[in-house]
């Protein structure tokens, strides 16, 4: 710091009609400020023009001073899903076609013996005039084979609620959601999904109240799978990324305390159904509720927190017993004094009222609550 001083006379002010040195103290990470204004007597000091402040400045660099500029939020980073990713029906046929081409391939196969003349003799079956297996009679029995078995293989039976999620050497081919008999590709992998609208109940999980209390919450979510191909594709278990996503919930969002009132609970599942809802839209997921079904502190906690409402509910009590005797004795003492019954002065009535008291406490405490 370097400060700019001028020497004046002890026995008075400097003279008039000559100019007074400005004094002024510098900082390389402040603005000059000019010392007399910091001691200023004026009853209405003329009001100084702020600058913006400065973040840093060095000295013989040349360098522009930087104001500070607010930092913007970032908002959350969004689930990325491959956009190709969504679901679309596969393409399958009926299953006569499976049953037909399973019929002609055991019928080739029954042929093919005849012809190579390995099929036992019936007296409906005249003799065939071949002459044994040879190359034609393998290459037909394959054909046949594989036909009957590529026909009764592929057949397959979807059920309601129930889809197919079909796939080829690790790509997505569509999905089934088809019931019935029908006839799929058997080279392709099968994956079951469930796509009927479930629910499923949480253990007790880790949350908080408003005042940061631990509470332990146990959760009932309805949800369905909406889009089959991200459901099984784009996580590893989607049931496991519900819990984890529910529970990731439950620390974001207050729950009510136990016995704090409908209200709260209700407002509480709310957010937490909007909050999951929106982390399982990216794979594929539903969610129509999230609602707590029981509420309860933690072990560690919970015996203080039971005394601390139990000692809440007791003052409650005592002040509706007080509030009841003041309404009853100034009733009495309102009574008496209006129908002329007592002249009392204010030492008398100061008595009065204590005895009143005394006697209307002691009645409740008898009779109990």
């Amino acid at each position: 710091m370097s400060t700019t001083t001028s020497h004046t006379p002890e026995s008075g002010g400097p003279a008039e009609g000559t100019a007074r040195p400005g004094r002024l103290i510098r900082n390389e990470a402040t603005t000059e400020i000019p010392v007399h204004l910091l001691f200023r007597d004026d009853a209405h000091p003329a009001p100084v023009p702020l600058r913006p402040a400065v973040v840093a400045r060095r000295q013989g660099t040349g360098e522009q001073p930087r104001l500070r500029r607010p930092a913007a939020a970032r908002p959350a980073p969004a689930v990325e899903v491959d956009p190709d990713l969504v679901e679309r029906p596969a393409r399958v046929l009926p299953g006569a076609a499976g049953v037909l081409a399973g019929v002609c391939g055991v019928a080739g196969c029954l042929v093919t013996s005849w012809w190579a003349g390995v099929l036992p003799l019936l007296a409906a079956v005249p003799p065939s005039p071949g002459a044994g297996l040879g190359a034609a009679q393998w290459a037909a029995y394959a054909g046949a084979g594989a036909l009957g078995l590529f026909g009764l293989g592929g057949l397959a039976r979807g059920r309601t609620g129930r889809a197919w999620v079909l796939g080829l050497f690790g790509r997505y081919r569509g999905t089934v959601r088809r019931t019935g008999l029908m006839w799929v590709n058997p080279l392709l992998l099968r994956r079951r999904v469930d796509v009927r609208l479930r629910h499923w109940r949480s253990e007790p999980m880790p949350a908080a109240d408003r005042n940061g209390v631990p509470l332990h919450v146990v959760t009932l979510v309805v949800w369905r799978v909406r889009d089959t191909a991200r459901a099984s594709l784009a996580v590893e278990d989607h049931e496991t990324y519900l819990r984890e996503c529910v529970e990731a919930a439950l620390a974001r969002v207050p729950v009510g305390v136990p016995g704090g009132g409908r209200g709260a609970v209700e407002a509480a599942g709310d957010a937490l159904t909007r909050l999951v809802a929106a982390d399982m839209a990216p794979v594929g997921l539903q969610v129509f509720s999230v609602r707590p079904v029981r509420v309860e502190y933690a072990p560690e906690i919970a015996a203080a927190m039971y005394r601390r409402r139990i000692a809440a509910l007791d003052a409650e009590q005592r002040a509706h017993v007080l509030t009841s005797v003041v309404d009853s004795v100034e009733d009495t003492v309102t009574r008496l004094t209006m129908r002329g019954l007592v002249e009392l002065d204010d030492y008398e009535r100061k008595v009065l009222v204590r005895d009143l008291t005394v006697a209307f406490c002691a009645g409740r405490a008898e009779a109990g609550p």
